[in-house]
């Protein structure tokens, strides 16, 4: 599955590339808007969430094809959740960069571009739409083309958020001493998601990195375990795309309402 998915992003970006040359990117970036930093909003006190933006998906099928961007991210911002994270593939995802550019005009929190990032066309396209971070696949790019991305990401000032799966991807995530990575729970080669592997890994992370769990979590009794264990933060799309009130849910995963989560309060 991940090998088809790698070759359609590869294919979009040379399509894209022939309608915007990356020299019209690259002119565009002086007109970056304000600085909102991404890893920072994961860090304050309390477990962060980090709400996704996306109409499908391959394993889940369509979510919310009418979704609109503003309306969701909106309810996001005011339900609590820490910072965003926007879909931009459209082939299997249903999303563009439009969304992208959407959800910065329509709140006031951190993005995160999530694609399958496997050309550095793409940190251009993330820097000039409105993210502040982009999504680097461990399980997508190999070892050289994980660090010149991660270097070329930090060089236009975009955070990155390190994916991983297994303890070999653990490990060359921290070879590139990336500062913020992220568990996923999903097999990307089977589709099937496993919510132990997060508390697998988690003793092999050290100290002082920045953790997100990723898929197969919508429940605050699983972001308060997660947090017992020492993740920073979770980003959660499916069960926030398909809530029939989106702030609301995002209200009871942030615990926004209680007065005791430090880190939501002005």
């Amino acid at each position: 599955m991940i090998e088809q998915l790698i070759a359609a992003a590869r294919a979009g970006v040379e399509d894209r590339r022939a309608q915007t040359p990356q020299a019209e990117l690259e002119s565009r970036l002086h007109a970056r808007g304000d600085d909102r930093p991404f890893s920072e909003a994961l860090v304050r006190p309390g477990l962060s969430v980090i709400a996704e933006f996306k109409r499908r998906s391959p394993s889940a099928g369509e979510i919310s094809d009418s979704a609109i961007v503003a309306d969701q991210v909106g309810a996001y911002e005011r339900g609590g959740a820490a910072a965003l994270s926007v879909l931009t593939d459209e082939l299997h995802f249903g999303g563009t960069l439009e969304d992208l550019r959407g959800a910065r005009a329509a709140c006031s929190l951190p993005i995160l571009r999530k694609d399958f990032i496997v050309d550095p066309y793409q940190l251009l396209e993330a820097a000039v739409n409105g993210a502040d971070a982009v999504l680097l696949i461990a399980r997508a790019l190999d070892d050289v083309e994980l660090g010149e991305m991660y270097e070329a990401a930090r060089g236009l000032d975009l955070d990155c958020l390190v994916e991983v799966h297994d303890g070999e991807e653990l490990e060359r995530a921290l070879q590139l001493d990336a500062e913020v990575i992220g568990i996923n729970n999903r097999n990307l080669d089977q589709g099937t998601v496993d919510v132990s592997t997060t508390y697998e890994l988690m003793p092999d992370v050290p100290a002082g990195k920045t953790v997100v769990a990723e898929s197969g979590i919508s429940t605050r009794a699983e972001l308060e375990e997660l947090e017992r264990v020492g993740v920073d933060a979770v980003l959660i799309g499916s069960a926030l795309m398909s809530a029939a009130d989106p702030e609301a849910l995002t209200r009871e995963l942030t615990g926004v309402d209680e007065g005791t989560r430090e880190h939501h309060l002005p």
